[in-house]
């Protein structure tokens, strides 16, 4: 008895986990940049540079920059979402939960990831592969995620959401259908890397074939690597928490089955070590998705179930990829952004202070 009500507790979360972790690393494998089977908010970054409104790396001469490209495992996880949604009946179109301050917050959310340099899913997937930076990472994560729940404990909340149209709701897949489109028949307007991490990239039919069963499992899984940590430290409940180790656990048998296992601090594929602003970086993005009601990945699946809060969150990650290229606020592998770094994440600190203040049922 005690062993199935464990498989029915964490079973699913355990195999979502580990095939999340194991899809990593074929994808990686297969072409993707090292140590970014899956990145939530590298490949949002991507995709505001294929549709240019960023141009990193940019050489006039070809035409191209680095980080360009349409992911097509966002495309994968968000229609994955929506098929298993609509087939079990839970595709229920809801919105009008503060969406500007989700979008403000989605910003910032982004710019921490772009210093650190991935989503709490890479910094998982790159602890995998040995990088150490991505331990320093965790901490900020950790961090950030405690502040987000001292605010939940004052009655923070961004109200309710209400019931949208059908219409409304399928927007954003849609939206998804026709960056497919763009894709597969590459117009002149979009831009495509010719070199750089954007230029790196698993096949796209299995890329977008591998991420659609992905999006299937973290629907029905309701994984989310926020959620892991604020359950575990609020509740006791470490079901979430399983998935998050899962994860590790897969990456790092991938990793050493392919030798490509490399443990340290110097030298990590796409990753830098100036670790003041690998925490930072880190407890802004686990503040915010606590905030926001989930990480970038979580976004991205209830995006795809015709939440449209989580839409508009989607959108304000876009932009903030955006910006922080454009201001020179993401990092590289030689360091930190040239932009005004250090003025950015303190704004973010700010902003996000001022929007918990605000926001708590419980100030006394």
């Amino acid at each position: 008895m005690q062993k199935e009500s464990f498989v029915r507790r964490y079973g699913l979360l355990i195999g979502t986990g580990l095939a999340v972790g194991a899809a990593a690393v074929l994808l990686t494998f297969l072409g993707n940049p090292a140590n970014m089977g899956f990145c939530i908010a590298c490949f949002l970054r991507d995709i505001a540079g294929a549709l240019n409104f960023q141009r990193a790396g940019f050489d006039a001469e070809v035409g191209t920059g680095i980080v360009q490209y349409i992911r097509p495992e966002v495309i994968g996880l968000v229609l994955g979402s929506t098929a298993i949604a609509m087939a079990k009946k839970e595709f229920r179109p809801k919105g009008g939960s503060s969406p500007m301050i989700r979008f403000i917050l989605a910003v910032f959310v982004m710019i921490g990831a772009l210093v650190f340099l991935g989503c709490p899913l890479r910094m998982v997937i790159r602890i995998g592969g040995g990088d150490l930076n991505a331990v320093v990472g965790l901490v900020g994560f950790a961090l950030g995620i405690i502040i987000g729940i001292l605010v939940l404990k004052r009655g923070f909340s961004l109200r309710r959401a209400y019931q949208q149209s059908m219409a409304e709701g399928l927007i954003f897949p849609a939206l998804m259908l026709a960056l497919l489109a763009l894709l597969v028949l590459r117009p002149d307007f979009i831009i495509f890397s010719a070199k750089g991490p954007g230029s790196m990239a698993a096949p796209v039919l299995v890329a977008l074939a591998v991420a659609l069963v992905i999006g299937v499992l973290a629907q029905r899984s309701r994984l989310c690597m926020v959620g892991g940590i604020r359950d575990a430290v609020m509740f006791r409940d470490f079901r979430l928490i399983s998935a998050f180790a899962a994860i590790i656990v897969a990456v790092l048998v991938g990793n050493l089955l392919l030798g490509s296992f490399k443990p340290g601090f110097a030298e990590q594929p796409i990753a830098h070590s100036e670790t003041l602003w690998n925490l930072l970086g880190m407890v802004l993005v686990g503040w915010g998705s606590v905030l926001l009601g989930g990480c970038p990945l979580r976004q991205l699946i209830l995006a795809g179930e015709g939440n449209t809060d989580s839409a508009v969150t989607v959108t304000g990650f876009i932009v903030g990829a955006a910006v922080s290229h454009n201001f020179g606020l993401a990092s590289s592998a030689t360091g930190i952004g040239t932009g005004p770094v250090a003025v950015a994440v303190a704004i973010g600190f700010v902003v996000m202070a001022v929007i918990s203040v605000m926001n708590m049922q419980k100030l006394n």
